[in-house]
């Protein structure tokens, strides 16, 4: 946060952070869906592979430098927060706006393989952070051995999507644009939402923090908005282009990568941080945050194995659980 100005001028200067960092976001969105769309046609690679994991990570990648960063700041609420809000956005809100421009179809494969996955992983990491759950005098954290745990899950999760580019072929004969093009236009995208990420986070966070809320407040609210921006716009711009797969596939893609190398790769390297070697403390939740990212998940599973479509009307299913949820972590956190 900047320090040594007067609050009228760190008004400004954060809410021009904060418009410039959604033009980015927009903008890159729009480019990065047309690059990595055409990547997938010139290499005759499933959509929902690409979206599974170029678009997946590239859109995780703000998330991951919010990570590192904060784990070596000795904040362990903004690592939770951060990735525990942007999983629950990303279903609730991300979703929830697709379905509101058109009835997402779900494939066979998605709701089989990927969708019990991303359950799966969603599952070990409520686990992980609920000690307390299982014993009273605990203190809820997630270790470095249970990172360790996180990561070989998602091994098997990587090991699915190599076996998933070597036996499958994208058979459509949509024209696209040519290869060189498609990768341009791919890392201008990739670039355009980690820049943007960066400033409306930065202008939400020094917004936030000028209102003196309470720390997992923002990092379940703003920094987690922030860094899951990339997501929503994406996703968007995918549904309205008719990208389905890739609409789908980012966010279960997204919410995994969420949990493997957002949360799982920096604690299992560096544990806590400077601050604490053994893992990060999750001090400043409540059982609530993790039922709702539970619930949301299994949500998720139920409306895309049911009948293989998330409609309009399970999209406002997502977004009213997502006004009630934060309307009430907004309401507590103010009153911290």
């Amino acid at each position: 946060m900047l320090t040594g100005l007067p609050i009228s001028l760190l008004i400004v200067i954060y809410i021009i952070a904060l418009i410039a960092g959604f033009l980015l976001l927009i903008k890159g969105a729009d480019i990065f869906v047309e690059g990595a769309s055409s990547i997938a046609g010139n290499l005759k690679v499933p959509k929902m592979l690409i979206g599974l994991t170029i678009v997946a990570f590239g859109t995780s990648a703000p998330e991951f430098a919010v990570s590192i960063s904060s784990i070596f700041a000795g904040k362990g609420d903004i690592v939770l927060g951060n990735v525990i809000g942007s999983n629950i956005l990303n279903i609730l809100l991300i979703l929830g706006c697709a379905a509101m421009v058109h009835t997402l179809k779900v494939k066979p494969n998605t709701s089989s393989k990927e969708l019990p996955m991303m359950l799966l992983m969603t599952t070990i990491l409520a686990v992980t952070i609920g000690d307390h759950l299982f014993d009273p005098t605990a203190t809820n954290m997630i270790t470095r051995g249970e990172a360790i745990v996180i990561l070989l899950f998602f091994s098997v999760f990587l090991y699915y999507l190599f076996g998933m580019a070597r036996g499958e072929k994208d058979k459509s004969k949509d024209k696209y644009m040519p290869m060189n093009k498609a990768i341009i236009y791919t890392v201008l995208g990739i670039i355009g939402i980690v820049a943007g990420s960066q400033f409306a986070v930065n202008g939400a966070s020094g917004l936030a923090q000028l209102a003196h809320v309470s720390e997992a407040m923002i990092a379940l609210t703003i920094v987690a908005l922030g860094t899951s921006l990339p997501e929503l716009v994406t996703s968007v711009m995918a549904t309205r282009k008719g990208e389905y797969d890739l609409a789908i596939g980012n966010v279960i893609g997204s919410n995994i990568f969420n949990i493997g190398v957002v949360l799982g790769i920096p604690i299992a390297i560096f544990g806590g941080g400077s601050v604490n070697h053994v893992g990060i403390a999750a001090t400043g939740f409540e059982w609530y945050d993790i039922a709702v990212m539970l619930l949301s998940a299994i949500l998720l599973f139920i409306f895309g194995a049911n009948d293989r479509q998330i409609s309009k009307k399970e999209g406002i299913v997502f977004l009213v659980l997502f006004v009630v949820y934060y309307a009430y972590v907004i309401v507590t956190g103010i009153n911290v």
